[in-house]
């Protein structure tokens, strides 16, 4: 199965990029030649990738395809960072075989099933496409809320991030956290393109929320890994945490996510209360 470019989205993301790199940054000088905008110019693009204005500027308007040499020089042109540049290959068509999105609601895997039970004083749950919530264990109910009475619609960990619900308060850092949930949301995006579902996501929380609306045309991409959060319990109080992600081999659209503490700390303690509760 060929993967089918996206030309309109590539398009964006390269003018979204070259918006934020300087001359400076890119071995050029401005020539004295006065700059109505930030960034660099479509002829600058060209000139550092070695391929005409004219090719450059049918590519920014989806026109025409790019081939993975050019894709690569145009990666180190606007200093792609890892993530950046995957998503960039993924929107030309030139990355891993993308795979129709099914329809129906996907089951956790077994085995993550049984590691979830497994974690009793770990806080953990698995998120698969467009970050539905496909199961949690109990501390990561009595961290975040009881994932359960959430209608299954709803049990979207993007949308709880951007409604008032207990995920969402649970983030001291919530534009931290939230401008990276949608960074990784644009990602999988990339992946499933024809996604109808994920696609209406999108567009309701573009609609009820500014800020999602804002983050989702900056166009930043980041593959879900791990990081260092802060959280807010309404009887812990404030907790370091880190976060981490497992991939699931049988199904790598679904993934397991752990927030862990450093042994020995008070937020150490407060995990293992939280799992006999």
């Amino acid at each position: 199965m060929v993967r089918e470019p996206q030309p309109s989205r590539l398009g964006e993301f390269l003018k979204k990029r070259r918006a934020e790199v300087g001359p400076d940054e890119s071995a050029l000088t401005s020539g004295g030649r006065a700059r109505r905008v930030p960034g660099l110019r479509r002829e600058e693009v060209a000139r550092l990738a070695a391929i005409s204005t004219d090719y450059y500027t049918r590519l920014e308007q989806g026109r025409v395809q790019a081939s993975e040499p050019v894709l690569a020089e145009l990666a180190k042109v606007l200093r792609l960072n890892d993530d950046e540049r995957v998503y960039l290959f993924e929107l030309a068509g030139r990355g891993a075989v993308a795979r129709p999105a099914p329809d129906e609601r996907q089951q956790v895997q077994v085995q993550l099933r049984r590691m979830l039970d497994d974690l009793r004083t770990t806080p953990a749950f698995v998120v698969g496409r467009r970050t539905d919530i496909l199961a949690w264990n109990h501390t990561a109910a009595a961290l975040f809320c009881d994932f359960g009475e959430i209608p299954e619609p709803e049990r979207n960990f993007v949308r709880q991030m951007f409604t008032d619900t207990p995920v969402r308060r649970r983030h001291a850092r919530w534009a931290e956290s939230g401008r990276i949930t949608v960074a990784q949301l644009r990602m999988e995006a990339a992946r499933y393109p024809g996604d109808p579902a994920l696609a209406d996501l999108v567009r309701e929380l573009s609609e009820r929320d500014a800020d999602f609306r804002l983050w989702w045309t900056s166009h930043e991409v980041q593959t879900r890994t791990g990081g260092h959060t802060t959280l807010r319990h309404p009887d812990l109080g404030e907790i370091e945490v880190d976060w981490t992600t497992l991939l699931c081999a049988d199904d790598p659209d679904q993934q397991l996510v752990m927030w862990t503490t450093e042994p020995g700390t008070a937020a150490h303690d407060a995990f293992r209360r939280l799992s006999a509760e």
